[in-house]
């Protein structure tokens, strides 16, 4: 990926964990309704800074650090200080991602009339959150895939891309059940090639092809 990295999605996992209430009152009523549900807020804060931990370190500048170390982070409602410091590096962040949109934006724009028709609907019907449910290379040049987009915003079934002519292919080790999150697409000789940021964990599918098809193998789910 060359815009939508791992470290790009990691960061803003980062931003998402970095909201706060937006006053103390509205924070004091989001505990009190872990308390009715029997929820302890206290190891729910505990449990998500532990599993965020090494990217808040990685990511967040040192002012934070320590507040990430005694776990106060997200357990205690942030004092004027830390809360406007957690704005502006959130309006930071914000600007550089926009940057980054547009930057990518403007290279899809200009190469798209390249593209094979059936590549550009692939992207434009954008496919976050599908689920591979299985793959296979039957032969050589063909690449076919079967997503379920019963959570995407297109589709809303099972489908099945296939792609051929294809010269280039770079696979997770595990590709069936991870989610397909975000693409980039690029023109290249005789074809397109397509990167696909993957969850979970995080890994790059590429695919270097001449065409694809997209088949609906089912009524959309809704």
């Amino acid at each position: 990926m060359k815009f939508f990295t791992i470290p790009w999605y990691e960061e803003m996992q980062v931003r998402g964990f970095m909201v706060f209430p937006e006053t103390e009152q509205d924070w004091l009523e989001d505990v009190a309704w872990h308390v009715a549900e029997g929820i302890s807020y206290e190891e729910r804060a505990k449990d998500f800074l532990e599993y965020m931990k090494a990217d808040l370190l990685k990511y967040l500048p040192e002012y934070f650090h320590s507040s990430i170390y005694d776990g106060t982070i997200k357990s205690i409602y942030p004092g004027p200080e830390f809360k406007e410091k957690a704005l502006q590096w959130g309006r930071d962040y914000d600007e550089r991602i926009q940057a980054n949109y547009r930057e990518y934006r403007q290279g899809f724009k200009a190469i798209k009339d390249l593209l094979p028709a059936p590549a550009l609907q692939l992207v434009e019907k954008n496919l976050h959150d599908s689920r591979v449910i299985s793959y296979v290379v039957p032969e050589d040049g063909v690449m076919e895939m079967t997503l379920d987009c019963s959570g995407a915003m297109h589709y809303q079934c099972d489908i099945r891309l296939r792609f051929t002519g294809v010269t280039g292919l770079m696979l997770p080790e595990q590709l069936e059940k991870k989610y397909w999150l975000y693409d980039e697409i690029y023109a290249v000789e005789q074809g397109f090639e397509l990167r696909v940021l993957m969850d979970s964990p995080p890994s790059e599918l590429r695919i270097t092809a001449q065409d694809v098809s997209i088949e609906i193998l089912g009524e959309p789910n809704y």
